[in-house]
């Protein structure tokens, strides 16, 4: 078998580059470039007229923690497990969850005198943990659970909620879920999704 092979031409391609004609000045190297694309995140509010509308937004994030996300959810109202920040479970080995160690749920207003300082001792030690991580930039997705209905029950404090989410890095998605919200959170929302209960 013969193979027959044609001289190069002008205009042919060599070692994946293509040969300057004659008499034309070749152009300068490709530059490099490195472009680093970063998805913006979004703060989305879920809210719902009842409490325990958190388990489609706990999947996603469980989803989220699967595929490689740091994932930090902190419940502030929600106890009975006496788990604190000691405590917190690790799911898929990125996901944090975090409760407070109260006894149970927190559903009074914390000036009521229902609240001990122990409870409310209990939701500062979530958020300060939780603040703290947000501001690291460390996190991939963010879920606040209840976050509006501490603040409304006067367990967290207003004006500091919002300076921090104010704060939170270009990238983080932040998800707040819960049946309270207060007017500045919605405002500083980018999504909001109001459950329904069905009939």
């Amino acid at each position: 078998m013969t193979l027959s092979t044609a001289a190069p031409g002008p205009q042919s391609i060599h070692r994946g580059h293509l040969r300057p004609l004659p008499g034309s000045h070749a152009a300068p190297g490709p530059r490099s470039l490195r472009l680093v694309a970063q998805q913006e995140g979004l703060l989305q509010v879920h809210t719902a007229p009842f409490r325990g509308s958190f388990s489609g937004v706990f999947s996603q994030a469980l989803r989220s923690a699967g595929l490689g996300s740091r994932v930090l959810i902190s419940q502030f109202l929600k106890g009975g497990v006496d788990q604190g920040l000691e405590r917190s479970v690790w799911l898929c080995g990125r996901l944090q969850w975090l409760r407070p160690a109260v006894a149970a749920c927190l559903a009074e207003p914390a000036e009521a005198g229902s609240a001990s300082p122990e409870d409310r001792a209990a939701v500062l030690e979530i958020w300060d943990y939780t603040r703290e991580q947000l501001l690291a930039g460390e996190l991939d997705q963010l879920v606040l659970d209840e976050l509006g209905l501490a603040v409304d029950l006067g367990y967290l404090p207003a004006a500091e909620v919002i300076e921090v989410l104010a704060r939170r890095p270009a990238h983080l998605d932040v998800i707040l879920t819960g049946p309270c919200m207060p007017p500045a959170l919605l405002a500083m929302a980018d999504q909001v999704t109001q459950l329904r209960r069905g009939f």
